[in-house]
């Protein structure tokens, strides 16, 4: 079992964080998945029938509109049926500050876009974007480059696989 596969066997449920009706999640659509970041923002999206990831390129963090603006503008284009949210847990699944701000920003979303907001357990996919960026032979300067958004295609990911279990 891999140290990543570790941390995951003892997760709970995804939360939505807009309970004001109940997921979509058995209805085909895209995803479109973040890694939110101090300075960088990971995106990534699925195919319609959730059974692939790919990457898209990152944003810079800079203001909350310009990055409401750039998001709305992704779920709008890709027809996104949902927004999946990578939480920064600490390792023994605790929260502490970074998982308090993603959440105060997934509420921001939720009030702002139309499609679910869902939060997922992001620990160590950072670690594993950087070991797959490594083992796909990119360099320093690609991997500095892929690495958040990689990290929010393996959350997106996660978040499916454990949708359909």
């Amino acid at each position: 079992m891999s140290l990543r596969a570790h941390w995951f066997t003892h997760l709970e449920e995804p939360r939505q964080i807009s309970a004001s009706s109940p997921p979509p999640l058995d209805a085909p659509g895209r995803l479109l998945a973040l890694d939110l970041g101090a300075k960088r923002i990971g995106v990534a999206v699925s195919d319609e029938l959730r059974l692939t990831t790919r990457p898209l390129p990152m944003i810079s963090r800079q203001s909350w509109k310009e990055l409401l603006q750039q998001v709305a503008g992704l779920v709008q284009s890709f027809e996104a049926k949902g927004l999946v949210i990578g939480l920064p847990l600490r390792l023994e699944g605790g929260e502490g500050t970074a998982a308090e701000s993603v959440r105060a920003a997934a509420e921001k979303f939720r009030l702002s876009l139309t499609v679910p907001i869902y939060l997922q357990d992001e620990r160590l996919t950072t670690f594993a974007a950087h070991s797959d960026l490594k083992a796909a032979g990119r360099n320093e300067s690609e991997t500095k480059r892929e690495v958040d958004s990689e990290a929010a295609a393996i959350i997106l990911r996660d978040f499916i696989d454990r949708m359909q279990s």
